[in-house]
């Protein structure tokens, strides 16, 4: 199932998410080529922003992707504190929550020089070209070094 990246974000941007799109999304949104089956945000950890990232997703049933399906798990403020990245599957398709980035940091260091961008008729921080080539560096995965070449090219075209 492909995953309905417009409604997530409105979703999440209606309940006042505090999020930035990261990942292959926001390499897209830069202008990359870059096909991605799933949405992945960093979030804000406070107590607010995880009632309300609960309330967002809630409506679309999340599950924690790859766990046996008769596993408890209810995506609530608790245990989105008790964590901190989780891989999900919705009922709109397949999300990502991280409250840190590898290569980055928490979330205010993601937003620090995030760009925003209006998606959707939203408007959405998203992941700045040099923060993503930090992230791509550190995770260190073939997909994220194949993605350097096309940063570097990105970034350059920007200046």
């Amino acid at each position: 199932m492909a995953t309905d990246i417009q409604r997530l974000i409105e979703a999440l941007a209606g309940n006042q998410v505090d999020f930035a799109i990261i990942g292959a999304v926001a390499l897209v949104l830069h202008g990359s080529s870059r096909v991605t089956q799933d949405l992945d945000i960093c979030y804000g950890r406070d107590s607010d922003n995880l009632e309300r990232l609960a309330a967002a997703l809630g409506p679309f049933k999340p599950t924690l992707r790859g766990a046996p399906p008769d596993l408890p798990f209810r995506l609530d403020a608790r245990s989105l504190y008790s964590g901190l990245n989780f891989t999900l599957t919705t009922t709109l398709g397949d999300i990502n929550l991280l409250g840190e980035v590898s290569g980055v940091g928490s979330y205010a260091q993601v937003v620090a020089d995030a760009e925003v961008m209006e998606i959707y008729g939203q408007t959405v921080r998203v992941m700045s070209l040099a923060a993503l080539e930090r992230a791509k560096l550190a995770a260190g995965r073939l997909k994220d070094l194949a993605d350097l070449a096309e940063i570097a090219e990105l970034r350059r075209r920007a200046r």
